[in-house]
């Protein structure tokens, strides 16, 4: 286990790497995408994180963030309960820098906790918790069942869990012609997703018996869609074309040529630089769950 929050991050969680997670240039290039994915769909983060905390309550004082990459969770969630301390675990030092510097700048260093951590090591000690925020990071886990599992036990009772996922990963480009060949995304879609098959079994199922095997008992579940059309954030762009380097540096020599080729059309010419005609879409899935009381 090399990371616990390449993820989507397409959803950045691109979050689901392409590139090899050990590498300065990745973990550099990743922690930028973590930080362009909550810039760029703030909206959705801001949703996801209310429906969470509402369910949560005021009596919240300690928050722990599985997998918390640069801290948009973890800094969103102290944010929302200015009474908590909150702990961003995350395996990846150079993406926990990044959440502590943010943190100092936006107030909240002395309640934001960062540590460095393999989950797939074991379970830190940590003590009780009242919420635990896990956002497309189970996923990378060998074993996320025994993680959850963890997770139960270190929640005081009555205490609550929310696991956000996605079942693929965002798309950027708009449907029809315009960005080399039809269904170019398609089929990068699609090779993502045969590379995932063995190396992330667990990407894209469901993970309400997940966590109802684990113990928790399963309180609701919520989709939230993400449709920019067009994104109105200025660093739209510089996220699609993120995602498409990262995309290119682990998956160019896979493609056929004349994908290769509108690839590095994307990634060479002023398309992305300028944003015109990206639509950013996607859905993310928020599942609630408590530990009885």
């Amino acid at each position: 286990m090399t990371s616990q929050h390449t993820h989507d991050h397409g959803g950045a969680h691109a979050h689901d790497s392409a590139t090899s997670p050990g590498s300065a240039a990745s973990q550099g290039a990743m922690t930028v995408l973590l930080d362009l994915d909550g810039e760029v769909l703030h909206d959705y983060w801001s949703a996801a994180l209310d429906w969470v905390s509402g369910a949560a309550g005021t009596g919240t004082t300690r928050v722990l963030d599985l997998g918390a990459g640069t801290g948009t969770g973890a800094l969103g969630l102290a944010e929302r309960f200015p009474g908590a301390e909150v702990i961003a675990v995350d395996v990846e030092p150079g993406s926990l820098t990044r959440l502590r510097d943010k943190a100092a700048g936006r107030g909240l260093a002395g309640r934001v906790r960062e540590l460095e951590f393999d989950l797939d090591a074991g379970w830190p000690d940590l003590g009780p918790v009242d919420l635990t925020w896990a956002s497309m990071s189970l996923h990378h886990l060998a074993d996320p069942g025994r993680v959850l599992g963890d997770a139960l036990a270190a929640t005081r009772p009555g205490g609550l869990i929310a696991v956000a996922e996605f079942a693929e990963p965002l798309r950027f480009l708009p449907p029809g012609p315009g960005f080399g060949q039809p269904g170019f995304e398609d089929r990068l879609v699609e090779r993502l997703g045969r590379a995932h098959a063995d190396a992330l079994p667990t990407l894209g199922s469901a993970w309400a018996p997940r966590l109802a095997d684990a113990g928790w008992a399963v309180t609701g579940e919520r989709e939230f869609p993400v449709d920019l059309d067009p994104p109105a954030h200025p660093r739209a762009a510089e996220y699609a074309r993120a995602w498409f380097a990262r995309l290119a540096d682990g998956f160019t020599d896979q493609l056929e040529p004349a994908d290769q080729a509108t690839l590095a059309a994307l990634l060479g010419g002023d398309g992305l630089s300028r944003g015109a005609g990206l639509r950013i879409r996607g859905t993310r899935t928020v599942t609630l769950a408590r530990r009885a009381a």
